[in-house]
């Protein structure tokens, strides 16, 4: 059992050298301008099961390099999933949606929804967790100092800080099973297909409800055969073939 676990062990260490000096000579194609082979070499790691924000925004530049349209948003859309703060992210993501040549309105969110929504999208699932871990821990701590401590003031203080804790710590945790409910129903996709008829039913015999270009990024509601119902940022929604979109949320 030990020597296996040596094995996969200096399996895993390998593969992660050898990914990392595969990454190496991809940024350095890439800074002196040869994006196609900068991005085989990043889809050589991508081979691996290599996934990270900083893989995929690499991926995405190169692919805006080389004026790609959809596999650029799509790269971006990745990396801002594994790490939604980053503002250089969001700002290459911003050029990259320029290119498209669907101009598609979203329908606000106001009121208390759109404060909690957005509150919760700030971090990750996982970060949520670690974070609602994080509080109980200290709220474990600053009881047991009040429990023990007898001086008065110092009693009130750990008394009102361990209080406070705990209500933050419910509060870290309503949120991450919030934010897990929001990634379970939300199922992105860009729409690959340089042009795609919208269907108004999952068949190619139905009226067309409309026209879509690639790059342009869809709700996915439904899954019928070989057709997906899709939902627009405005609010329109009808039938796209599986082979014209590409999800987002497959790693």
């Amino acid at each position: 059992m030990k020597n296996i676990f040596y094995i996969l062990l200096f399996f895993f260490v390998s593969v992660s050298a050898q990914n990392e000096k595969i990454f190496e000579q991809a940024n350095t194609l890439y800074n002196t301008g040869s994006f196609a082979e900068a991005l085989d070499r990043y889809k050589v790691i991508l081979e691996t099961d290599k996934h990270s924000a900083e893989l995929y925004f690499n991926i995405a530049n190169a692919h805006y390099k080389l004026n790609h349209i959809a596999p650029s948003i799509y790269y971006y859309e990745k990396a801002l999933l594994l790490n939604p703060n980053d503002e250089d992210i969001k700002n290459n993501l911003a050029f990259a949606n320029n290119m498209r040549i669907d101009a598609i309105d979203t329908l606000p969110e106001v009121g208390l929804k759109r404060f909690v929504k957005k509150a919760a999208n700030s971090l990750t699932v996982d970060s949520w967790a670690k974070l609602s871990v994080f509080l109980v821990v200290l709220f474990v701590l600053f009881y047991l100092l009040y429990y023990f401590t007898f001086k008065t003031g110092k009693k009130r203080f750990y008394f009102i800080s361990s209080f406070t804790l705990i209500v933050l710590a419910f509060i870290a945790l309503a949120f991450t099973f919030y934010t897990y409910n929001l990634s379970k129903k939300y199922s992105p996709a860009i729409v690959f297909a340089k042009e795609s008829q919208v269907k108004s039913e999952p068949n190619l015999r139905s009226d067309e409800a409309f026209v879509l270009h690639e790059g342009t990024k869809v709700q996915v509601l439904d899954t019928v055969k070989n057709w997906k119902k899709i939902q627009l940022s405005d609010g329109k929604t009808g039938w796209l073939k599986n082979e014209d979109i590409k999800l987002l949320n497959v790693f």
